[in-house]
């Protein structure tokens, strides 16, 4: 799957499908639909662009029917709009749909923590250190995609705490608009750091059982998250 530059997020103006590598063994549409949410979530298939089915076929030497399942579920996501005359294109960045997101995800995530709250271990607290620690290196060294992969790998944790591997995939799939929001907003001087501290205050919390303290500071976490964005999207 494409993956961002060291220090910066992705600059190919063209997709290069036909260098991906599909399991055949596996769901083929599932397989593309990851592959192209991705794309769109990074950002190298950006707002208002059109998806060209067949030329994604093409490329990835499958029929056209698993491209378009594949672009109907993200459809269903918001994340890409279908014209009947007029094609297929990516869809805009939306500030409604962010802050329908964040609503979604906030409800989740404070509930994930509370839970998280009582039981963790030592071990889940030594995990989420391990994480942060990870995460800030990936900052540090502007490895941007791998910072937010390794952000959302510490929420995937707190849920995975409480052995609630259905909240993650809940908060997940909603999410995706605001994961496009950060693709923008992590090369920001001074954001990635933010995070880590809010990461710590999180997990320092979850350490001590303090189910109030972690609530608020994941509350604290995704409220900056979503100002950020939403002050980016407006610029843009």
């Amino acid at each position: 799957m494409p993956q961002a530059n060291e220090g910066t997020l992705v600059e190919a103006p063209v997709l290069q499908l036909q260098l991906v590598t599909l399991d055949r063994k596996l769901p083929l549409r599932d397989q593309i639909y990851q592959l192209i949410r991705t794309l769109v979530i990074i950002g190298q298939l950006r707002p208002r662009q059109p998806v060209n089915e067949v030329e994604i076929a093409d490329q990835l030497g499958v029929s056209r029917t698993p491209v378009r399942e594949a672009v109907k579920r993200l459809s269903d996501e918001g994340l890409i709009n279908v014209y009947a005359k007029a094609g297929t294109f990516v869809a805009d960045i939306s500030g409604s749909e962010l802050e329908e997101a964040y609503i979604i995800r906030k409800a989740l995530e404070l509930e994930s923590c509370r839970r998280a709250a009582e039981v963790t271990t030592k071990a889940d607290t030594k995990r989420l250190d391990d994480i942060i620690a990870a995460h800030q290196t990936a900052i540090h060294r502007k490895r941007y995609a791998e910072a937010i992969r390794l952000d959302d790998q510490f929420h995937r944790a707190i849920a995975e705490i409480n052995g609630l591997s259905m909240l993650w995939r809940a908060v997940d799939i909603s999410k995706a608009q605001m994961d496009r929001g950060r693709y923008l907003s992590i090369p920001q001087p001074g954001w990635g750091e933010v995070t880590i501290v809010q990461h710590r205050a999180i997990a320092r919390a979850l350490g001590a059982h303090d189910a109030e303290a972690a609530i608020e500071a994941m509350g604290q976490h995704l409220d900056t998250s979503l100002q950020n964005t939403l002050s980016l999207v407006d610029s843009h």
